[in-house]
């Protein structure tokens, strides 16, 4: 995630010259919350809030007890984490459902702020979390705004109640409300029309639309790209129509992240979801303690985890497993691997989840270029099956007709093979261990 990035390259390396000093003092920790309120008045968090951020950290880490303890860096960096946890929320806000359904979510915000399109992401994760969700379109001024929502219904398949645009938005929410329960559909996420700024008018429309459904829930979609007026927007909002959270879009756009840090701070409004992309399932859950390990360097392995669970066929990972363990591994499973790995999202950013993976050079900067993968994708798919799982056979004419087949060249199939010949023997060496001290542990790791 490019959020944060020079926030967290500042924090770790004024964390980094604490540990190196052993022993502490006073000025010690002063002269690093110095650089610490710097980065981040630079990554656009609202003075005050920094203010009262440093402040807190201050007179935490400057106690007796800290200064004097054998390791007082890392108690100074367990106090930062623990203020920024709490700055953005302290633990994750989740979703509030109806007793009897169907729960109303109600989707406000300003126009281009990407709610339409997360109305539809929220569907997404909410079917994979079991519900059966209806998407009610009430955008009635936007043109083509309910069509790109039956069209992104459709591709998630899920429906999209509408009543054209001659209705009035209250009574096509109402009427959404009365289809979802007959049709046993348990959430509507209502998706309403948003203006360039906020005005008298819309914000009428939306308490009307309010009184109508009586929503469980009200989610303001923000652009975290618009920094301290996103925080603005929130604010205003709130006060007007008492917001239930907050999902902040293209966060995976805005290398600073300020907004994130002081929407909660701010109006005290939880964030409860994070746009991190433009596919439909770059739409994550908000928690803060998580975003707080990140931002300084610990990693986020729960969230590579469930990535992993939510991408990864788990028939299939017992399947490779087997395979590993029986030497099988062909050029077929490692096509397999690469297509589920794709699905969890940019490596780069899958390896910005393991902790400490900044203090390793080679990775630190590390860019995976998604042409690269397209490229192993369509040399494998230009072999025939026989060569996919037994590539010795693969001789320099047969090269030459997969290299012009998958439009590279011939030393690019050459190095896939090289590669490939790589991961076998991690695999053997990987089959050797399950079939020894760990058979059927299944915690098998992807060749790359």
């Amino acid at each position: 995630m490019a959020v944060f990035a020079s926030l967290a390259e500042r924090l770790q390396a004024t964390f980094q010259k604490l540990r190196g000093r052993g022993k502490l003092s006073e000025a010690d920790v002063t002269a690093a919350l110095r650089e610490i309120r710097l980065a981040l008045l630079e990554a656009d968090v609202n003075f005050k809030v920094v203010k009262d951020f440093v402040d807190k950290v201050k007179s935490r880490a400057i106690g007796q007890e800290v200064l004097q303890s054998l390791t007082p860096a890392q108690q100074v960096i367990k106090i930062v984490y623990e203020e920024l946890t709490a700055l953005m929320g302290g633990s994750q806000s989740k979703l509030i459902f109806a007793s009897h359904p169907p729960t109303v979510i109600l989707m406000v915000g300003l126009q281009g702020s990407g709610k339409t399109t997360t109305a539809a992401k929220l569907a997404r994760f909410l079917t994979r979390q079991g519900h059966r969700p209806l998407l009610a379109a009430a955008d009635i001024y936007r043109p083509a705004a309910i069509k790109q929502l039956q069209v992104l219904g459709g591709q998630l398949g899920v429906p999209v109640f509408s009543l054209g645009d001659e209705v009035k938005p209250p009574a096509i929410a109402g009427a959404a409300v009365e289809h979802a329960r007959s049709q046993g559909r348990d959430v509507v996420i209502v998706d309403t029309a948003g203006r360039l700024h906020i005005d008298a008018e819309m914000m009428a429309e939306l308490a009307e639309i309010k009184h109508a459904v009586s929503p469980h829930e009200i989610l303001l979609v923000l652009d975290a790209m618009t920094g301290q007026d996103a925080v603005r927007v929130a604010d205003e909002f709130h006060r007007q129509l008492n917001l239930t959270g907050v999902i902040l879009t293209k966060l995976d756009g805005d290398a600073r992240g300020g907004a994130a840090l002081t929407v909660r701070a701010v109006t005290g409004c939880p964030i409860k979801f994070i746009g991190v992309g433009e596919k439909a399932g770059a739409l994550e859950a908000f928690h803060p303690e998580r975003l707080a390990a990140r931002i300084l360097g610990m990693g986020d392995v729960l969230t590579l985890i469930e990535k992993a669970q939510a991408n990864i066929d788990a028939q299939k990972a017992k399947e490779l497993e087997r395979k590993v363990r029986q030497q099988q591994f062909t050029l077929e499973d490692f096509l397999e691997q690469l297509k589920q790995l794709k699905q969890m999202g940019p490596l780069d950013e899958l390896l910005s989840l393991l902790p400490g993976i900044g203090k390793v050079k080679q990775l630190k900067d590390l860019k995976v270029d998604p042409k690269e993968l397209l490229h192993i994708e369509a040399i494998i798919q230009s072999m025939t099956p026989e060569e996919r799982r037994n590539p010795d056979i693969i001789n320099g004419s047969r090269k030459r007709r997969i290299a012009a087949g998958s439009g590279v060249k011939v030393q690019d199939v050459n190095r896939l093979l090289k590669q490939f010949a790589d991961a076998q023997q991690l695999m053997r060496q990987f089959g050797q261990l399950a079939g020894g001290k760990r058979k059927g542990s299944g915690k098998i790791k992807l060749p790359w």
